[in-house]
This record gives C-alpha cells, structure tokens and sequence, in this order.
C-alpha cells in the first residue's frame, strides 16, 4: 500500500538480516559514522601525530618545541581543526565521534614549497647545463607552448597532482608570462580547495627573454593588476608579482613591481624572484642594470619586505643578508636545484646565525623531486659539506612551519593548532622493504631516528595520504583499503 514499506525491502532490515557477521558491523559502522559525520560536521583522524609549535633552534625547551602524540586524534570541521590530541581524550569528550583509522601512519602538517615552477614539470631532469644555457635551451621552450589555455589547463592538472601525492599542499609558485597559464593553476588549485600563491611571470629584456615570452612592461603590468584583482584573496588563492629575475627586466618593469607593491600592500600581496643563484647570472644582472650588488637592483625599485621571496641565495655577501634580514626579506632554500645545475650551497649556518627568514623549495624543473622528504636529503648533504648538522627536528620544521612562516602563512597553516586549516599526510614509514627493515623496532631506536630515515631514503612512496582542508585528495593504493571507524 502508498505509505508502507516492505519488511524485506528495508534497509534495515537487510542489515538485520546479516545481523552478527562483520560485514554488518563493518557497513554499519560506516553508516552511523557518515550520519553523524552529517549531522555534526565533525570528523577525527587517529595515528601518531607530530607537529612543530615553534622554531626548535629559538625554543628555550627543545621538547617544547614540538609535539608527539603516538595515539592522537586530529578532529576537523568545515576544513579547520577543532581539536588535537591524545586519542583517549578526544575520544571522551566527542563520544560518537567519525574516526579514520591512520593508526600505522605519522600525521604531520602538509608540506610547504616556497619556490616551484609550475610550466617546467614538462622538462624536469633536462641534461647537462647550468643556469643560463639550460633556460635558453630547455625553459624557455617549454614555457612558450603555454601561450595554449588548453594545454596549460592540462599540465595543471598534472603539476597539482603530482605535488599532492608528494605531500605538498601549499606553494609559492612562477607560471609562465601568458595570462592563461596562471589562470590554468587557479582554476585547478580551487578545483582542490588548495593554498597556492602564484603569479603571471613578468619578461620585457630582449633579447635575454625570448620574442615567445617577451611583454612590454606596461601591457605586463595590466594583465598583472587584472589577475591581481580576479584571484588574490578568493578562495584560498593568494597572489605574487613574478619578475623572473634581473638578466629578463628592465629598470622600468622592475620599478612598475614595486608600483603594483605598494598599491596591493594592504591586501598582502607577494613578491616572487630568483637571487644571487649562479656567479655568471649574477655578473650579468649586475652589468645590466649598472649597480654593484643584485640585490641592490631590487632594493632599488622597491621589491624588498616580509612577502618578498628570493629562490636561492646562493652566493650571498655581508650586506646582502644585512639588507634581507633588516627588510625581513625571505629566502627560499632549494638544495635539489643548486646541486642538479651546479649553482653552489644555501649556507645554512649563516642564514640561523643572521637569522634569515628562509624556507625549503624544490624548484622543480631544476629541482629533481616535488618531494620534500627527498629534498630534505638533499637539504642535509648540502649543510653536511658545510659542517653542519642538519637533523630530523630541524629539517621537518623546515618543511612545514617553517616554511609557513617564510611564506607569512603560519597563522593559517603548519602545526594542528586549533583554528588552522586541516592540510596534512600520512607518512609510512615502511612503504618500501628497506624502509620497513630499517625503522623495525629493533633498529630504529625513537621518533628522531624514523624521521631521519623517512628523510634520507624516504620519497614519495612514503606519502601514504594527503588531506586538504580534511578531505583526502591524494593516496597510495595501500592507504584506499582502510576504512573509517568510530
């Protein structure tokens, strides 16, 4: 009759029918969790959770520095953490709580790229050059065919991807000089809910840019202001004003970047370029623009401050730092690139002892990895040839509030605070044979010792999930055949 429903044809009694097999249990489980997931909005993320709460270099108390939690629940709502900690508490206080079981994974916060190029995943391990002739040989072709909406929609897709199932969930990222291109990785970013920083790049120096990527100055600056205007500040996109770098602008591009600088400087904008990377870009850029210092030629038009960011800064003198560390300047240390183009060594000790603000970037094309566990190896080989110990405490703070605080974001992102925004991956460390002898209880003595494996023969592999806002958006095979739990 209109109104009654089948005995035999209820869900709930399809469920009473298999009542005591744990299939039952297991859907339902899944379907208490969802309608309570529902109607709270709440959900929890049970594994060992570890977090930097401030610089471990600077804390008076190195335990306090970080927190461990080897059974901890993160509890999100609408993409931000509500709660953090050990799961016997949580567990008290939200008693019908939705539990994803990441019990045999670390969860840390998302990593975070200060320097990446967007275009260059199409010629990632180029052969054989250093800076000058692998752009004029390699990037600048690639770089050209982006001038295609469509073809750059699809590497966007490709290059976003790519950097989740790394782990990445937030960057400061160079698309290329052609509106569409920066449009492309917005457009996918939101489709992400990711937070990117990113800028249209800015070339007007023939005939070191191309004519394929060359720009007037004042039309650049236009098509600036209208992306500016369309992206910074919506969703969670955020905007850079992208000169490449001096060798590629002239003295009128570069003062209109400090134009565009101050006229933005409420809504906090970024300003993103390269820096004293290579001895031969650095007397070019020198000549070019006439001044004693590279630096100096952006200290000239304006484009030093606490959202300017420098990728390399290489080969750095005394007045460099002092003028970087006095603007509170930022200074993107990529050790992937330095050592694949032979550009030299990030020096580590004097960017703490001058405390330079500075985080980690892959800088892929030139970096090898989007990964930063892989970079992280790289990041401790590099201060190795320079005497200096970089260790897993150091370098996963490095990774990920360290980096948020370079890129002026730890307010939003980097620890599980409440209140920050749920970005973080779950971390195997036994994704690989070697990886699961070597961090085997009988010879992997503490957290520190795993870390310092996850980072030195850990790679992507070893990213067994990432979350975005609490949604997964990127997982191993492994990782889809957990389910969640209450």
């Amino acid at each position: 009759r209109r109104g009654t429903m089948s005995m035999t044809k209820s869900p709930l009694m399809g469920l009473a029918a298999i009542a005591g097999t744990a299939a039952a249990a297991m859907v339902l489980k899944r379907v208490l969790g969802a309608v309570i997931k529902g109607a709270t909005g709440l959900q929890g993320f049970r594994g060992q959770i570890v977090h930097f709460l401030e610089d471990p270099r600077s804390a008076t108390d190195i335990e306090k520095a970080y927190e461990y939690i080897e059974d901890g629940i993160i509890v999100t709502k609408a993409g931000k953490v509500v709660c953090c900690g050990p799961a016997k508490e949580v567990l008290s206080k939200y008693r019908l709580l939705s539990v994803t079981d990441n019990s045999k994974y670390i969860m840390m916060p998302g990593f975070v790229d200060c320097h990446i190029h967007f275009p260059q995943v199409d010629m990632i391990g180029a052969y054989g050059e250093q800076l000058l002739e692998w752009l004029q040989k390699y990037t600048f072709p690639t770089e050209e065919k982006f001038k295609d909406k469509s073809y750059a929609d699809k590497v966007a897709e490709v290059f976003l991807q790519e950097m989740l199932r790394s782990g990445t969930t937030s960057a400061l990222v160079f698309c290329t000089v052609h509106k569409g291109s920066t449009d492309a990785l917005f457009e996918a970013a939101q489709r992400r809910n990711m937070l990117i920083i990113a800028g249209k790049v800015m070339m007007d120096r023939a005939p070191f840019a191309p004519p394929g990527l060359f720009q007037e100055a004042k039309e650049c600056h236009a098509d600036c202001k209208y992306l500016i205007d369309k992206w910074h500040g919506k969703g969670r996109c955020l905007y850079a004003v992208t000169p490449r770098f001096a060798i590629t602008a002239t003295s009128e591009q570069l003062k209109l970047c400090g134009e565009l600088m101050e006229e933005y400087k409420d809504k906090g904008i970024y300003m993103h370029t390269h820096l004293n990377e290579n001895k031969d870009e650095i007397d070019l850029a020198k000549e070019l623009h006439d001044k004693d210092s590279y630096l100096d030629i952006y200290a000239h038009a304006g484009l030093l401050g606490p959202k300017s960011v420098f990728a390399h800064c290489v080969h750095m003198n005394d007045l460099d730092y002092s003028a970087m560390v006095k603007s509170r300047s930022v200074a993107a240390f990529c050790p992937t690139s330095n050592l694949f183009l032979g550009s030299g060594f990030f020096d580590i000790k004097t960017a703490w002892e001058r405390k330079l603000r500075f985080g980690l970037g892959t800088d892929v094309g030139a970096g090898t990895s989007f990964c930063h566990l892989q970079t992280l190896n790289e990041a401790y080989k590099v201060s190795q040839m320079q005497g200096v110990k970089l260790d897993a405490l150091n370098s996963f703070y490095i990774a990920t509030l360290g980096s948020a605080a370079a890129l002026s974001l730890d307010h939003r992102i980097g620890n599980f605070k409440v209140g920050k925004e749920a970005d973080f991956v779950c971390l195997d460390a036994c994704s690989t044979p070697l990886m699961q002898h070597r961090t085997d209880k009988e010879r992997c003595k503490d957290l520190l010792d795993k870390l310092f494996v996850l980072m030195t023969i850990g790679d992507d592999r070893a990213v067994a999930a990432t979350y975005v806002a609490g949604k997964c958006v990127a997982s191993t095979d492994r990782y889809k055949k957990r389910f969640s739990w209450f």
